[in-house]
């Protein structure tokens, strides 16, 4: 026999080998592949019902949407968000955090492991959900793999330094965006708050906050944006021409046919006569606690007046534009939470179909559909809890403070899901709240509120973290 024909031979019966080797494995796993597409429902139903809640907690706060009006825009905008953007932080939860070079031999082992992390995480999640506490999904998902990770291989199986990166993202993300929310809030302050008409000021500032959210928004889908829909080689000049395009397309239609109407609109609903709002508001401060010094002058001029009296006309203005942000929101947390689901079942369907350790498939879309399935089950089923915490419970939100805080925590999730960074959403919104709360009205958060949600937030990692050890423990027993 020549040497090509016992080539040939051998090819195909290696081919044999190894589809024999990977059936025998597929028969092996099948109960844990069940069980796994299983909990991760559970792990985002449990999501649905506390992180989705943040997203729309301040509009519903400020009775801007209702219950239902929230379930629906969240849905829409969720899916939009997970199927636009949300791959990168796929990527980042599944291969980020624990180093899958050492599982090479060893498949069975990190395939059971997905369903400890998934078990410890959806476990916390729900505990915390039935307790009010507005937690993190990244922050258990995080700790569960470095659970798995500490159980299966000990300190060496966890790649530490991206662990560091991530943890640090984790602090950053309520500072800076409650940074951007106050900033924000400051600049509405000024240019329409505190005018003397603020109503006529508010329909005139509009088109720009339009502007502004449409800008960043269109920027976020189409700059490294879906494979699925070809925007990822997509250079920045381009998407940055068409994020300005259509921003200025939105603003114009905003300014010339919206804003009219709802000046009508709103006129109809108040017939009262107009009062001189920097009047009002300017009462509520006396000559005589008017500090001289030049810097503390400059402060108060800098911040809100305590506590003032809104002007309810100006409030139905930003309730439109509320409504628009709480959309802007659901999406930046399905391109940046979603991907927490869905990245245990991926490496499921990686491993049971080829083998394939180190995951190097993309996300199917069919997993990322089932994963956004999950989390709107849980929030329009228990999504009403989480809700009273973020909207009404920590501090008084309206429509102006409302849309400033959705805006800021919007353009930190989205920052972070270009750059791969899986962030807190939950982290980014109640630190936004915090900081428009404490502008707004110097005694405006309860802090009380807040000790409870910081005490969750920094027990979530561990404890979700030692509820995988336990569960990958007892299923050790199956390898």
């Amino acid at each position: 026999m020549s040497t090509l024909t016992m080539t040939t031979t051998l090819i195909p019966f290696s081919s044999t080998i190894s589809i024999a080797l990977i059936n025998v494995f597929r028969n092996d796993v099948l109960w844990a592949l069940i069980m796994g597409i299983i909990l991760a429902f559970v792990l985002g139903f449990a999501m649905g019902a506390n992180d989705v809640a943040n997203a729309f907690g301040t509009s519903v706060g400020s009775k801007v949407l209702t219950l239902r009006q929230a379930y629906i825009l969240a849905v829409i905008f969720e899916t939009l968000g997970a199927l636009l953007i949300g791959y990168n932080v796929t990527d980042t939860v599944r291969k980020g955090v624990i180093d899958l070079t050492l599982y090479e031999k060893q498949p069975k082992e990190i395939f059971v492991g997905q369903i400890a992390i998934l078990g410890g995480c959806s476990l916390w999640l729900l505990i915390a959900t039935l307790a009010r506490l507005p937690v993190s999904s990244t922050h258990s998902i995080t700790g569960a793999t470095v659970g798995f990770g500490l159980m299966t291989r000990g300190i060496i199986g966890i790649q530490w330094r991206k662990i560091i990166h991530i943890v640090a993202s984790w602090f950053m993300s309520p500072i800076l965006s409650g940074v951007v929310s106050a900033i924000l809030y400051i600049i509405l302050d000024h240019s329409v708050l505190r005018r003397k008409n603020p109503f006529r000021c508010g329909l005139r500032a509009l088109p720009i906050f339009y502007w502004l959210c449409i800008a960043f928004n269109v920027f976020t889908v189409s700059y490294q944006g879906s494979k699925l829909l070809h925007l990822s080689k997509l250079p920045m000049w381009i998407c940055a021409l068409v994020s300005v395009g259509c921003a200025t397309i939105g603003a114009i239609v905003i300014h010339f046919f919206l804003s009219p109407k709802l000046k009508i609109w709103i006129n109809s609903k108040f017939h009262s006569f107009f009062f001189d709002s920097a009047y009002i508001f300017g009462a509520t401060e006396s000559q005589d606690n008017i500090l001289h010094q030049k810097s503390m002058k400059f402060i108060r001029w800098i911040l809100p007046v305590d506590n003032r009296i809104t002007d309810d006309r100006t409030m139905k203005i930003f309730s439109s534009i509320q409504a628009f942000t709480a959309c802007f929101a659901g999406f930046a947390h399905g391109a940046n939470d979603v991907g927490n689901a869905i990245a245990p079942l991926t490496a499921l369907i990686s491993i049971y179909s080829n083998l394939d350790v180190r995951q190097r498939n993309e996300t199917p879309i069919y997993v990322l559909l089932y994963g956004v399935l999950a989390i709107c089950v849980g929030l329009v089923i228990l999504g009403h809890r989480v809700i009273r915490t973020i909207g009404t419970d920590m501090s008084t939100i309206n429509a102006a403070s409302g849309f400033t805080i959705e805006f800021g925590a919007a353009v930190t999730s989205l920052t972070a899901s270009k750059l791969g960074l899986p962030i807190s959403t939950t982290h980014s919104l109640v630190g936004s709240v915090i900081f428009v709360g404490m502008i707004r009205a110097r005694k405006g958060v309860q802090w009380s509120i807040f000790r409870n949600i910081a005490l969750s937030w920094i027990l979530t990692l561990p404890i979700s973290g030692l509820i995988t050890m336990g569960l990958m423990l007892i299923l050790k027993f199956s390898l």
